[in-house]
């Protein structure tokens, strides 16, 4: 498969994980599936990392992946390859800022897995009583939370759904920067009805 077609595939990846990045965060915001107060939402929820890391920031790269494919590269400084060379050379920087956004999303949803969830304790106000992952090997020690109803697994789930995907996305945009290398030494054969890409 030639480079921007491979780029192509990348791009139609990205794009569903990062929708689901973005509604894994929102529902994050309903701690065990309920609404509570905004001050008794966990810190880490806060910083978007589902949102602006593995969602908008991750936006960026597929389309401009998806749009290698069909990159109308002929005739640029008398160089049929010219254009493709520098449409694949520069999706390495967008590639990057995917990186970047997904990098961002798992040093998030790490930490937050770390602290675990904020929740209703024994004397009915509202803390963190996990610390250093602690309660991941005890499941006895989710009942230090007595509500809302659920709101440890819940943490759990979308913060480990964002943790994966977050890897998964770092991963395919690192691809991309191998790829968009080669596309950029070597040319694109699907460039200019069918040109190789040699100059």
């Amino acid at each position: 498969m030639c480079s921007g077609g491979f780029a192509k595939c990348l791009g139609i990846t990205l794009l569903p994980l990062s929708i689901i990045c973005v509604l894994c965060n929102i529902l994050l915001f309903f701690p065990g599936g309920n609404s509570v107060d905004s001050a008794n939402i966990t810190e880490e929820v806060w910083y978007f990392g589902g949102i602006l890391g593995s969602g908008v920031l991750m936006i960026f790269p597929a389309l401009v992946f998806l749009g290698l494919k069909n990159n109308d590269c002929c005739g640029c400084c008398g160089n049929e390859s010219c254009g493709r060379r520098f449409a694949m050379l520069s999706s390495i920087l967008f590639a990057a800022v995917g990186v970047m956004g997904s990098g961002y999303s798992v040093v998030i949803s790490a930490v937050s897995i770390n602290h675990g969830p904020k929740c209703i304790l024994a004397d009915e106000t509202w803390g963190t009583p996990f610390s250093n992952g602690d309660y991941l090997s005890d499941k006895n020690s989710w009942s230090k939370c007595s509500g809302p109803d659920g709101v440890v697994s819940w943490h759990l789930v979308l913060f480990s759904l964002l943790l994966v995907m977050g890897l998964i996305q770092m991963a395919l945009c690192a691809v991309q920067v191998v790829n968009g290398l080669l596309g950029a030494l070597c040319g694109d054969c699907s460039c200019c009805g069918g040109s190789d890409g040699a100059v």
